[in-house]
C-alpha cells in the first residue's frame, strides 16, 4: 500500500476513536446533571456508564471475529448508523421513571459503534505498520485522550459557562462521527497476515480457546445477569452464568475444545485489570476530584491528565529505545507509576499538588491499552483481529462492570460509612432508597447517599464558593457556609472519594506483580521478540 492510503487510514482510525473520546468525556461531566435531574444514586450512574463499556464489547468482539471476512468498509458504516441513533435513544429520557432506560441503551448503543470502530482501527494499524505496531498503536490512541479534552473543554464552555442543556453538549460528538466517515470514504484496505495466509476462523481463534474464552464469557455473564434483572431480579445470575457457559460449549466446539494459549490467557485477565483502572477510573474521575476541590478545578485536573496522555502517547518508540524497554517493561514501569499516582491521589488537598498526584498516575495508565494491543499483535499474529477484538472487548467489559460500578459503589459504601460513623441519625435522614451492590453479591450490600440531597449539597457549595470567589477568598472555607447537615454529608462524600481512589490502587499494583512475572517470563525464553506467523508462539 501506498504511504498515503496508510497514514489516511492511521488518521482515519485516530478520528473515529476522537468521536469515542468525544462523547465519553462530555457524559463523564453530566452525570452531576443526570444524578439531580432524575435523582440517581453513584450506582446507578455507575451502571449507565457501565453500559458504555459493555457495549464497546459487543461491538468490538463481534467485529473482530467478522471483519477479516466482511472487509473493514462495511463495519464503519455500521458503526456511523450506530453513532447517529444513539442519539436520538439518548435524548428519549425525560422524565425520572423513563430516563435509566433511555439513558443506559443509547450509552450501550454508542459503546456498540466505538466497539466496532476499534474492532476496524487496531487491526489495521496493527497490519499498516508491522514493523512498530507499539508506536503506531499508541499515536491511533493518542486520540482517546485528545478526545477526551475537546469533549471536557466544550462540556465546561457550555453547562459551567453558558448552562446549556445536556442534549445539546452530547451532540458535539456527531461532527467527529462525520468526519471519520468522510476520511474511510474511498479507501483501499489490507488484509491481516492471517488473513493474507488463507487462514480460517478456526485457526484465528484456537489460541483463544477455553482459557481466552473464560475470562471474556465471565464478563459476559456477569453483564447479561445485569439484563436479566429488568424481567427476573431473583433468578438474573443464574440467567447470567447459563449464558456465559452456553457461549463457552460454543466456542469449545467451534475450536474442537482447544485449550488456547496460557499467555494469551494471562493477557486477557491483566487487560481485564487495565480497562477497570484506566477507563473505570476515567469514568469517575471529573465526579471525584469535583467533589474533592470544584466542580471547574476538576474539569482543569481531567483536562491535565487527558492532556499529559495524548502528548505522551506520540512518545513511546522514543521512550523503548532510550530506555531499552520491552513493551512488557513499559507495562511494568506504568504500573508501578500509576500505583504511586493514585495513592498520592487519595490524599492531596491542594489543587496544586493534586496537578502533581493525577499527573503521575496519567504518566502511568498512558500506554496501558495500545501496549498491551501491541504484544498480541506481536505475539499472535496467527489470530489476526480476533485475539486482539477480544482483549479489547474484555478491557472494555471490566470497566463498564468493575470499573465504573465498582468505583460507584465503593464511593456509595465508604461515603455512608463515613457518614454513619460521624452522625448516625444524620445517615438515616441522607441513606439512599436502595442499597448498592457489586458484582450481584448480596454480601456486599450496602447503602450510600441518595444522590438528589447530595447534590442539593453540593449547588449549596458550589454557590459559596463563587461568592469567595468573587471576593478573592480562601475556597477552603466554603464548605463552612453550609448548614451542619449538608457541611457532614459533603464531608462524607469527600471521605468516600479520597477511601474510593485508595481501594483503585490496588488494581495496578496486582498488574505491576504480572507484568513482571512476565517479564522474568520472557527473559527466560530468549527475551521478547516479535513473532511471524509461521513460527509456534508459547
Amino acid at each position: 500500500m501506498s504511504d498515503n492510503n496508510r497514514m489516511r487510514l492511521l488518521w482515519a482510525g485516530f478520528m473515529a476513536i476522537l468521536a469515542a473520546g468525544v462523547g465519553f468525556a462530555i457524559r463523564g461531566g453530566i452525570f452531576d446533571n443526570w444524578g439531580k435531574e432524575y435523582g440517581f444514586t453513584a450506582a446507578q450512574l455507575g451502571a449507565i456508564g457501565g453500559a458504555g463499556f459493555s457495549g464497546f464489547c459487543f461491538g468490538i468482539i463481534l467485529g473482530g471475529v467478522i471483519v477479516d471476512k466482511i472487509g473493514y468498509g462495511k463495519l464503519v458504516a455500521l458503526a456511523l448508523l450506530c453513532h447517529v441513533l444513539s442519539a436520538f435513544v439518548t435524548f428519549g429520557a425525560s422524565t425520572p421513571e423513563n430516563a435509566y432506560n433511555f439513558l443506559f441503551w443509547g450509552m450501550f448503543i454508542f459503546a456498540y459503534a466505538n466497539g466496532t470502530l476499534e474492532a476496524v482501527a487496531n487491526p489495521l494499524v496493527a497490519t499498516l505498520f508491522p514493523e512498530n505496531r507499539t508506536h503506531y498503536l499508541n499515536i491511533l490512541h493518542a486520540s482517546w485522550p485528545a478526545g477526551m479534552v475537546l469533549g471536557s473543554v466544550a462540556g465546561w464552555v457550555l453547562d459551567d459557562k453558558m448552562q446549556l442543556g445536556w442534549k445539546l453538549q452530547l451532540a458535539l460528538y456527531l461532527i467527529p462521527t462525520v468526519l471519520y466517515a468522510i476520511m474511510f470514504m474511498g479507501q483501499k484496505f489490507p488484509k491481516s497476515e492471517a488473513a493474507e495466509k488463507g487462514a480460517s476462523f478456526v485457526q484465528m481463534f484456537k489460541p483463544v480457546g477455553i482459557l481466552g474464552a473464560v475470562v471474556a464469557c465471565y464478563l459476559l455473564a456477569l453483564f447479561f445477569g445485569d439484563i436479566s434483572k429488568a424481567f427476573s431480579p431473583e433468578n438474573a445470575a443464574t440467567i447470567g452464568y447459563a449464558i456465559g457457559g452456553a457461549l463457552l460449549i460454543i466456542v469449545g466446539v467451534i475450536t474442537k475444545f482447544s485449550v488456547g494459549s496460557f499467555l494469551l490467557f494471562v493477557l486477557f485477565v491483566t487487560h481485564a485489570l487495565v480497562g477497570a483502572v484506566e477507563l473505570g477510573t476515567d469514568g469517575w474521575i471529573q465526579n471525584i476530584t469535583g467533589n474533592l476541590f470544584s466542580s471547574e478545578q476538576g474539569k482543569y485536573l481531567f483536562i491535565w491528565t487527558s492532556a499529559i496522555m495524548f502528548g505522551l502517547r506520540f512518545c513511546a518508540h522514543w521512550i523503548e529505545t532510550k530506555l531499552k524497554l520491552s513493551p512488557v517493561g513499559l507495562l511494568l514501569v506504568c504500573a508501578v507509576i500509576a500505583c504511586v499516582g493514585l495513592n498520592l491521589a487519595s490524599g492531596m488537598q491542594t489543587f496544586p499538588m493534586a496537578l502533581i498526584a493525577l499527573g503521575i498516575y496519567a504518566v502511568g495508565k498512558t500506554f496501558f491499552w495500545p501496549t498491551m494491543l501491541a504484544v498480541i499483535g506481536d505475539r499472535f499474529p496467527q489470530t489476526g483481529a480476533v485475539a486482539m477484538s477480544i482483549m479489547g472487548g474484555i478491557g472494555m467489559l471490566s470497566a463498564g462492570l468493575i470499573g465504573g460500578p465498582g468505583l460507584g459503589y465503593c464511593k456509595d459504601r465508604f461515603a455512608g460509612e463515613a457518614l454513619n460513623k460521624a452522625d448516625a441519625a444524620l445517615y438515616a435522614e441522607f441513606k439512599a432508597e436502595k442499597p448498592s451492590t457489586f458484582l450481584n453479591l448480596a454480601s456486599t450490600s450496602a447503602y450510600g447517599l441518595d444522590g438528589k440531597k447530595l447534590g442539593e449539597a453540593n449547588d449549596k457549595l458550589a454557590a459559596a464558593r463563587k461568592e469567595i470567589e468573587a471576593a478573592g477568598g480562601d475556597l477552603k472555607t466554603a464548605i463552612d457556609k453550609l448548614d451542619a447537615k449538608d457541611k457532614a454529608a459533603i464531608t462524607a462524600s469527600i471521605d468516600g472519594d479520597r477511601a474510593t481512589l485508595k481501594a483503585d490502587s490496588f488494581i495496578p499494583l496486582t498488574m505491576a506483580i504480572i507484568y513482571l512475572v512476565l517479564l522474568l517470563y520472557f527473559k527466560a525464553i530468549g527475551g521478547y521478540k516479535v513473532v511471524r506467523i509461521e513460527e509456534q508462539t508459547a
